[in-house]
């Protein structure tokens, strides 16, 4: 083999591992950036964590509620409160209604943030509607539970400590189901 075909199999070798090396980042980016957004908080991301913090108190915050959804999703979705005032650290429970206004089950998945977005690492919840597909049959309506805290350390953040009010937000999408798409 000579030195130039030898050069360009290394160059053609060289050229498919990079090409296999981004095509497996591209496929590995979206769960990164999940996980990257789910530790820091970034973009409004909040926390998820299995029981609230042990520390109670700090000036209290208030946490608003907002609900939409996707066209394609034939549901009425809204808090049921708009609105509670939290102390950082306390165990809060709020809900939300769905009605679906369809003569068919639909099935939604909810997407959420808070905003703003700085208070995503600080905002923590606990039980939460959004980490699974939800079915409602036609006409049937549903009280879903969010349960959540704000971290106290809220108050410790130069970025966050004049804070006096956060948005929780959720969108509800369509999602298509073996049945809906036969």
């Amino acid at each position: 083999m000579t030195a130039v075909a030898s050069r360009n199999n290394r160059t053609a070798l060289m050229s498919a591992l990079l090409g296999l090396a981004m095509l497996g980042l591209a496929f590995a980016s979206v769960p990164l950036y999940r996980l990257f957004c789910q530790v820091t908080g970034y973009g409004g991301t909040t926390q998820r964590v299995e029981q609230a913090s042990a520390t109670v108190g700090g000036a209290p915050i208030s946490v608003r509620f907002d609900a939409n959804t996707k066209p394609g999703l034939p549901w009425k979705f809204e808090p049921v409160q708009e609105k509670v005032e939290v102390v950082p650290g306390q165990q809060v429970q709020i809900l939300y209604r769905a009605t679906n206004f369809s003569a068919e089950p639909t099935t939604g998945r909810a997407g959420f943030n808070v905003s703003p977005g700085q208070t995503g690492k600080y905002f923590n919840k606990i039980q939460c509607f959004c980490f699974t597909e939800q079915t409602l049959q036609p006409g049937q309506t549903v009280d879903m539970p969010v349960l959540f805290y704000v971290d106290p350390k809220l108050r410790d953040d130069e970025d966050t400590k004049a804070l006096d009010e956060i948005t929780l937000s959720y969108t509800f999408y369509p999602v298509e189901t073996a049945r809906s798409a036969s």
